[in-house]
């Protein structure tokens, strides 16, 4: 059964709208898949020895901040990690066991890369340790507990990320103790070293975290069973009808109409309030560059700009089209232009990104030049990364059922490397230009430099705009056919 599982996975991942790229983006996902392999084998068989060289005690510090090692761990799953899933209603009318299948879903996790990167940093790590002389049953414990709450963050993922509001607050606390830890208020390292030292030095402890994954993993597995049926989440909440003509934006023709939609779509759907209301976090990670503890360079204050202005512009237009994916087929039926059509999420960015930069106001108290960076930022984002963005959206080929609620970043399956190839001018270009004006003369005229780039930018829309147009029109059917993709 299992196999036959495994050989329907396959045929699934070969027939994806996703398989067919080029071999210059395979072999630069297997370039970064062996970069961060070797990263972490450097750090598992060398960070014993560089810890000693700088007088500390390496398995008491490694045990003092492996609390921001899984907290870490944990919001980059969140953020990055896709959940694996089967097309399981179709196997619902089968002769397959509910359970079978639940458990096939779950032990795909179990060969996820974000578990197995993992086993290059403590494996050689636990390997040193035995080198050095430590005790080897209690290195082998220790060892076996850690990778037990590497699984619990996975199980984690799963629970996480079907529970908005856990999510939410999650993300909170943790935001809170990091802040907290930053500004020296409070220190959590002080009440979990103690556990992870009992990990090694108390054979019992270890049980812990085993019995832990335990209660995790069937936790989710009753969760997602008791959703294993035909006719589960068809049923729908009745809430009153409202309606909203919005008619002030009729003067603005075609893209008045496509702004009413789109202001509609973010007021009556959850995933999209939610990515909105993600969105606003970005305000607050100025906070981490420009306070007087901050010791980042200053090159770092414009990525914090482009950051606190570009909240809306990362979250919600990284999905454009994929926010239309339910309705694109019937739209492209339409005498509808691609030309109104992008230009309608322009505004819409556009709009979010001048909203942000008001709402960052709050950072004239650390100066006007702190303020100066961020509007220069958002000069930038709305003059470049806003047609990034919008160039992105042509390869993020991923539909968004806007009936579920399954996080804030909708399907994480939309992350590819066409996109993150796009991203790297969002962010390398602005801190090159701010670097070389403050190399030239000063702060001030690389500030100068990022803002002229977008000011440029908006001067030549209209020839990005068609060179954007053409690539959307090429990718028309592509997108189509990724669209009727429901799995």
């Amino acid at each position: 059964m299992i196999a036959k599982f495994i050989y329907l996975e396959w045929k699934s991942f070969t027939r994806s709208a996703s398989f067919a790229q080029s071999l210059a983006l395979k072999i630069l996902i297997g370039f970064l898949v062996a970069y961060f392999t070797f990263v972490f084998l450097a750090l598992g068989i060398g960070s014993f020895y560089i810890l000693r060289e700088m007088g500390l005690e390496p398995l008491v510090t490694v045990n003092k901040f492996l609390v921001y090692y899984f907290l870490i761990d944990l919001i980059i799953r969140l953020l990055l990690q896709a959940i694996p899933v089967m097309n399981i209603r179709p196997l619902l009318v089968l002769p397959f066991k509910r359970t079978t299948i639940v458990h096939f879903s779950l032990g795909k996790t179990a060969l996820s890369f974000f578990n197995l990167v993992h086993g290059f940093f403590f494996l050689p790590f636990c390997a040193v340790l035995m080198y050095e002389g430590y005790d080897v049953i209690s290195v082998l414990l220790w060892g076996m507990a850690l990778f037990a709450l590497v699984y619990c963050n996975n199980f984690l993922n799963i629970i996480l990320n079907n529970k908005d509001n856990l999510l939410g607050i999650f993300l909170g606390i943790i935001v809170i103790l990091g802040a907290c830890q930053y500004y020296r208020l409070f220190d959590i390292t002080f009440y979990t070293y103690p556990f992870f030292e009992g990990l090694f030095h108390t054979k019992w402890v270890f049980m812990i975290p085993v019995l832990v994954l335990s209660g995790l993993y069937f936790w989710t597995y009753n969760y997602l069973k008791g959703d294993l049926y035909l006719d589960a989440g068809l049923s729908v909440k009745n809430d009153v009808a409202k309606t909203e003509n919005l008619t002030w934006l009729n003067q603005f023709g075609t893209l008045g109409t496509f702004l009413k939609n789109d202001i509609k779509l973010i007021k009556r759907n959850k995933r999209s309030k939610s990515t909105v209301g993600f969105s606003i976090m970005f305000l607050f990670y100025g906070l981490i560059f420009f306070n007087s503890h901050s010791h980042q360079p200053p090159v770092m204050q414009i990525f914090a700009g482009i950051f606190v202005s570009g909240g809306f512009l990362f979250t919600f237009g990284q999905f454009v089209p994929s926010w239309d994916s339910s309705y694109y087929q019937l739209m492209m039926t339409q005498n509808i232009p691609y030309r109104g059509y992008l230009n309608s999420k322009w505004w819409l960015i556009v709009i979010g990104t001048f909203i942000s930069t008001i709402l960052a106001s709050f950072y004239l108290y650390f100066g006007w030049q702190v303020y100066l960076t961020i509007v220069a930022g958002a000069i930038y984002n709305i003059g470049v990364n806003s047609h990034l963005v919008l160039l992105g959206g042509a390869f993020t080929k991923t539909p968004i059922d806007l009936s579920m609620s399954k996080g804030a970043f909708g399907d994480k399956k939309s992350f590819n490397i066409n996109t993150m190839l796009l991203s790297l001018p969002k962010l390398v270009l602005p801190l090159v230009l701010y670097w070389l004006g403050s190399h030239i003369m000063n702060p001030k005229l690389g500030l100068a430099f990022v803002a002229l780039a977008g000011v440029l930018g908006f001067m030549f829309r209209n020839i990005v705009f068609s060179m954007i147009e053409k690539i959307y029109l090429k990718e028309k059917y592509k997108t189509i056919e990724a669209y009727k993709q429901k799995s």
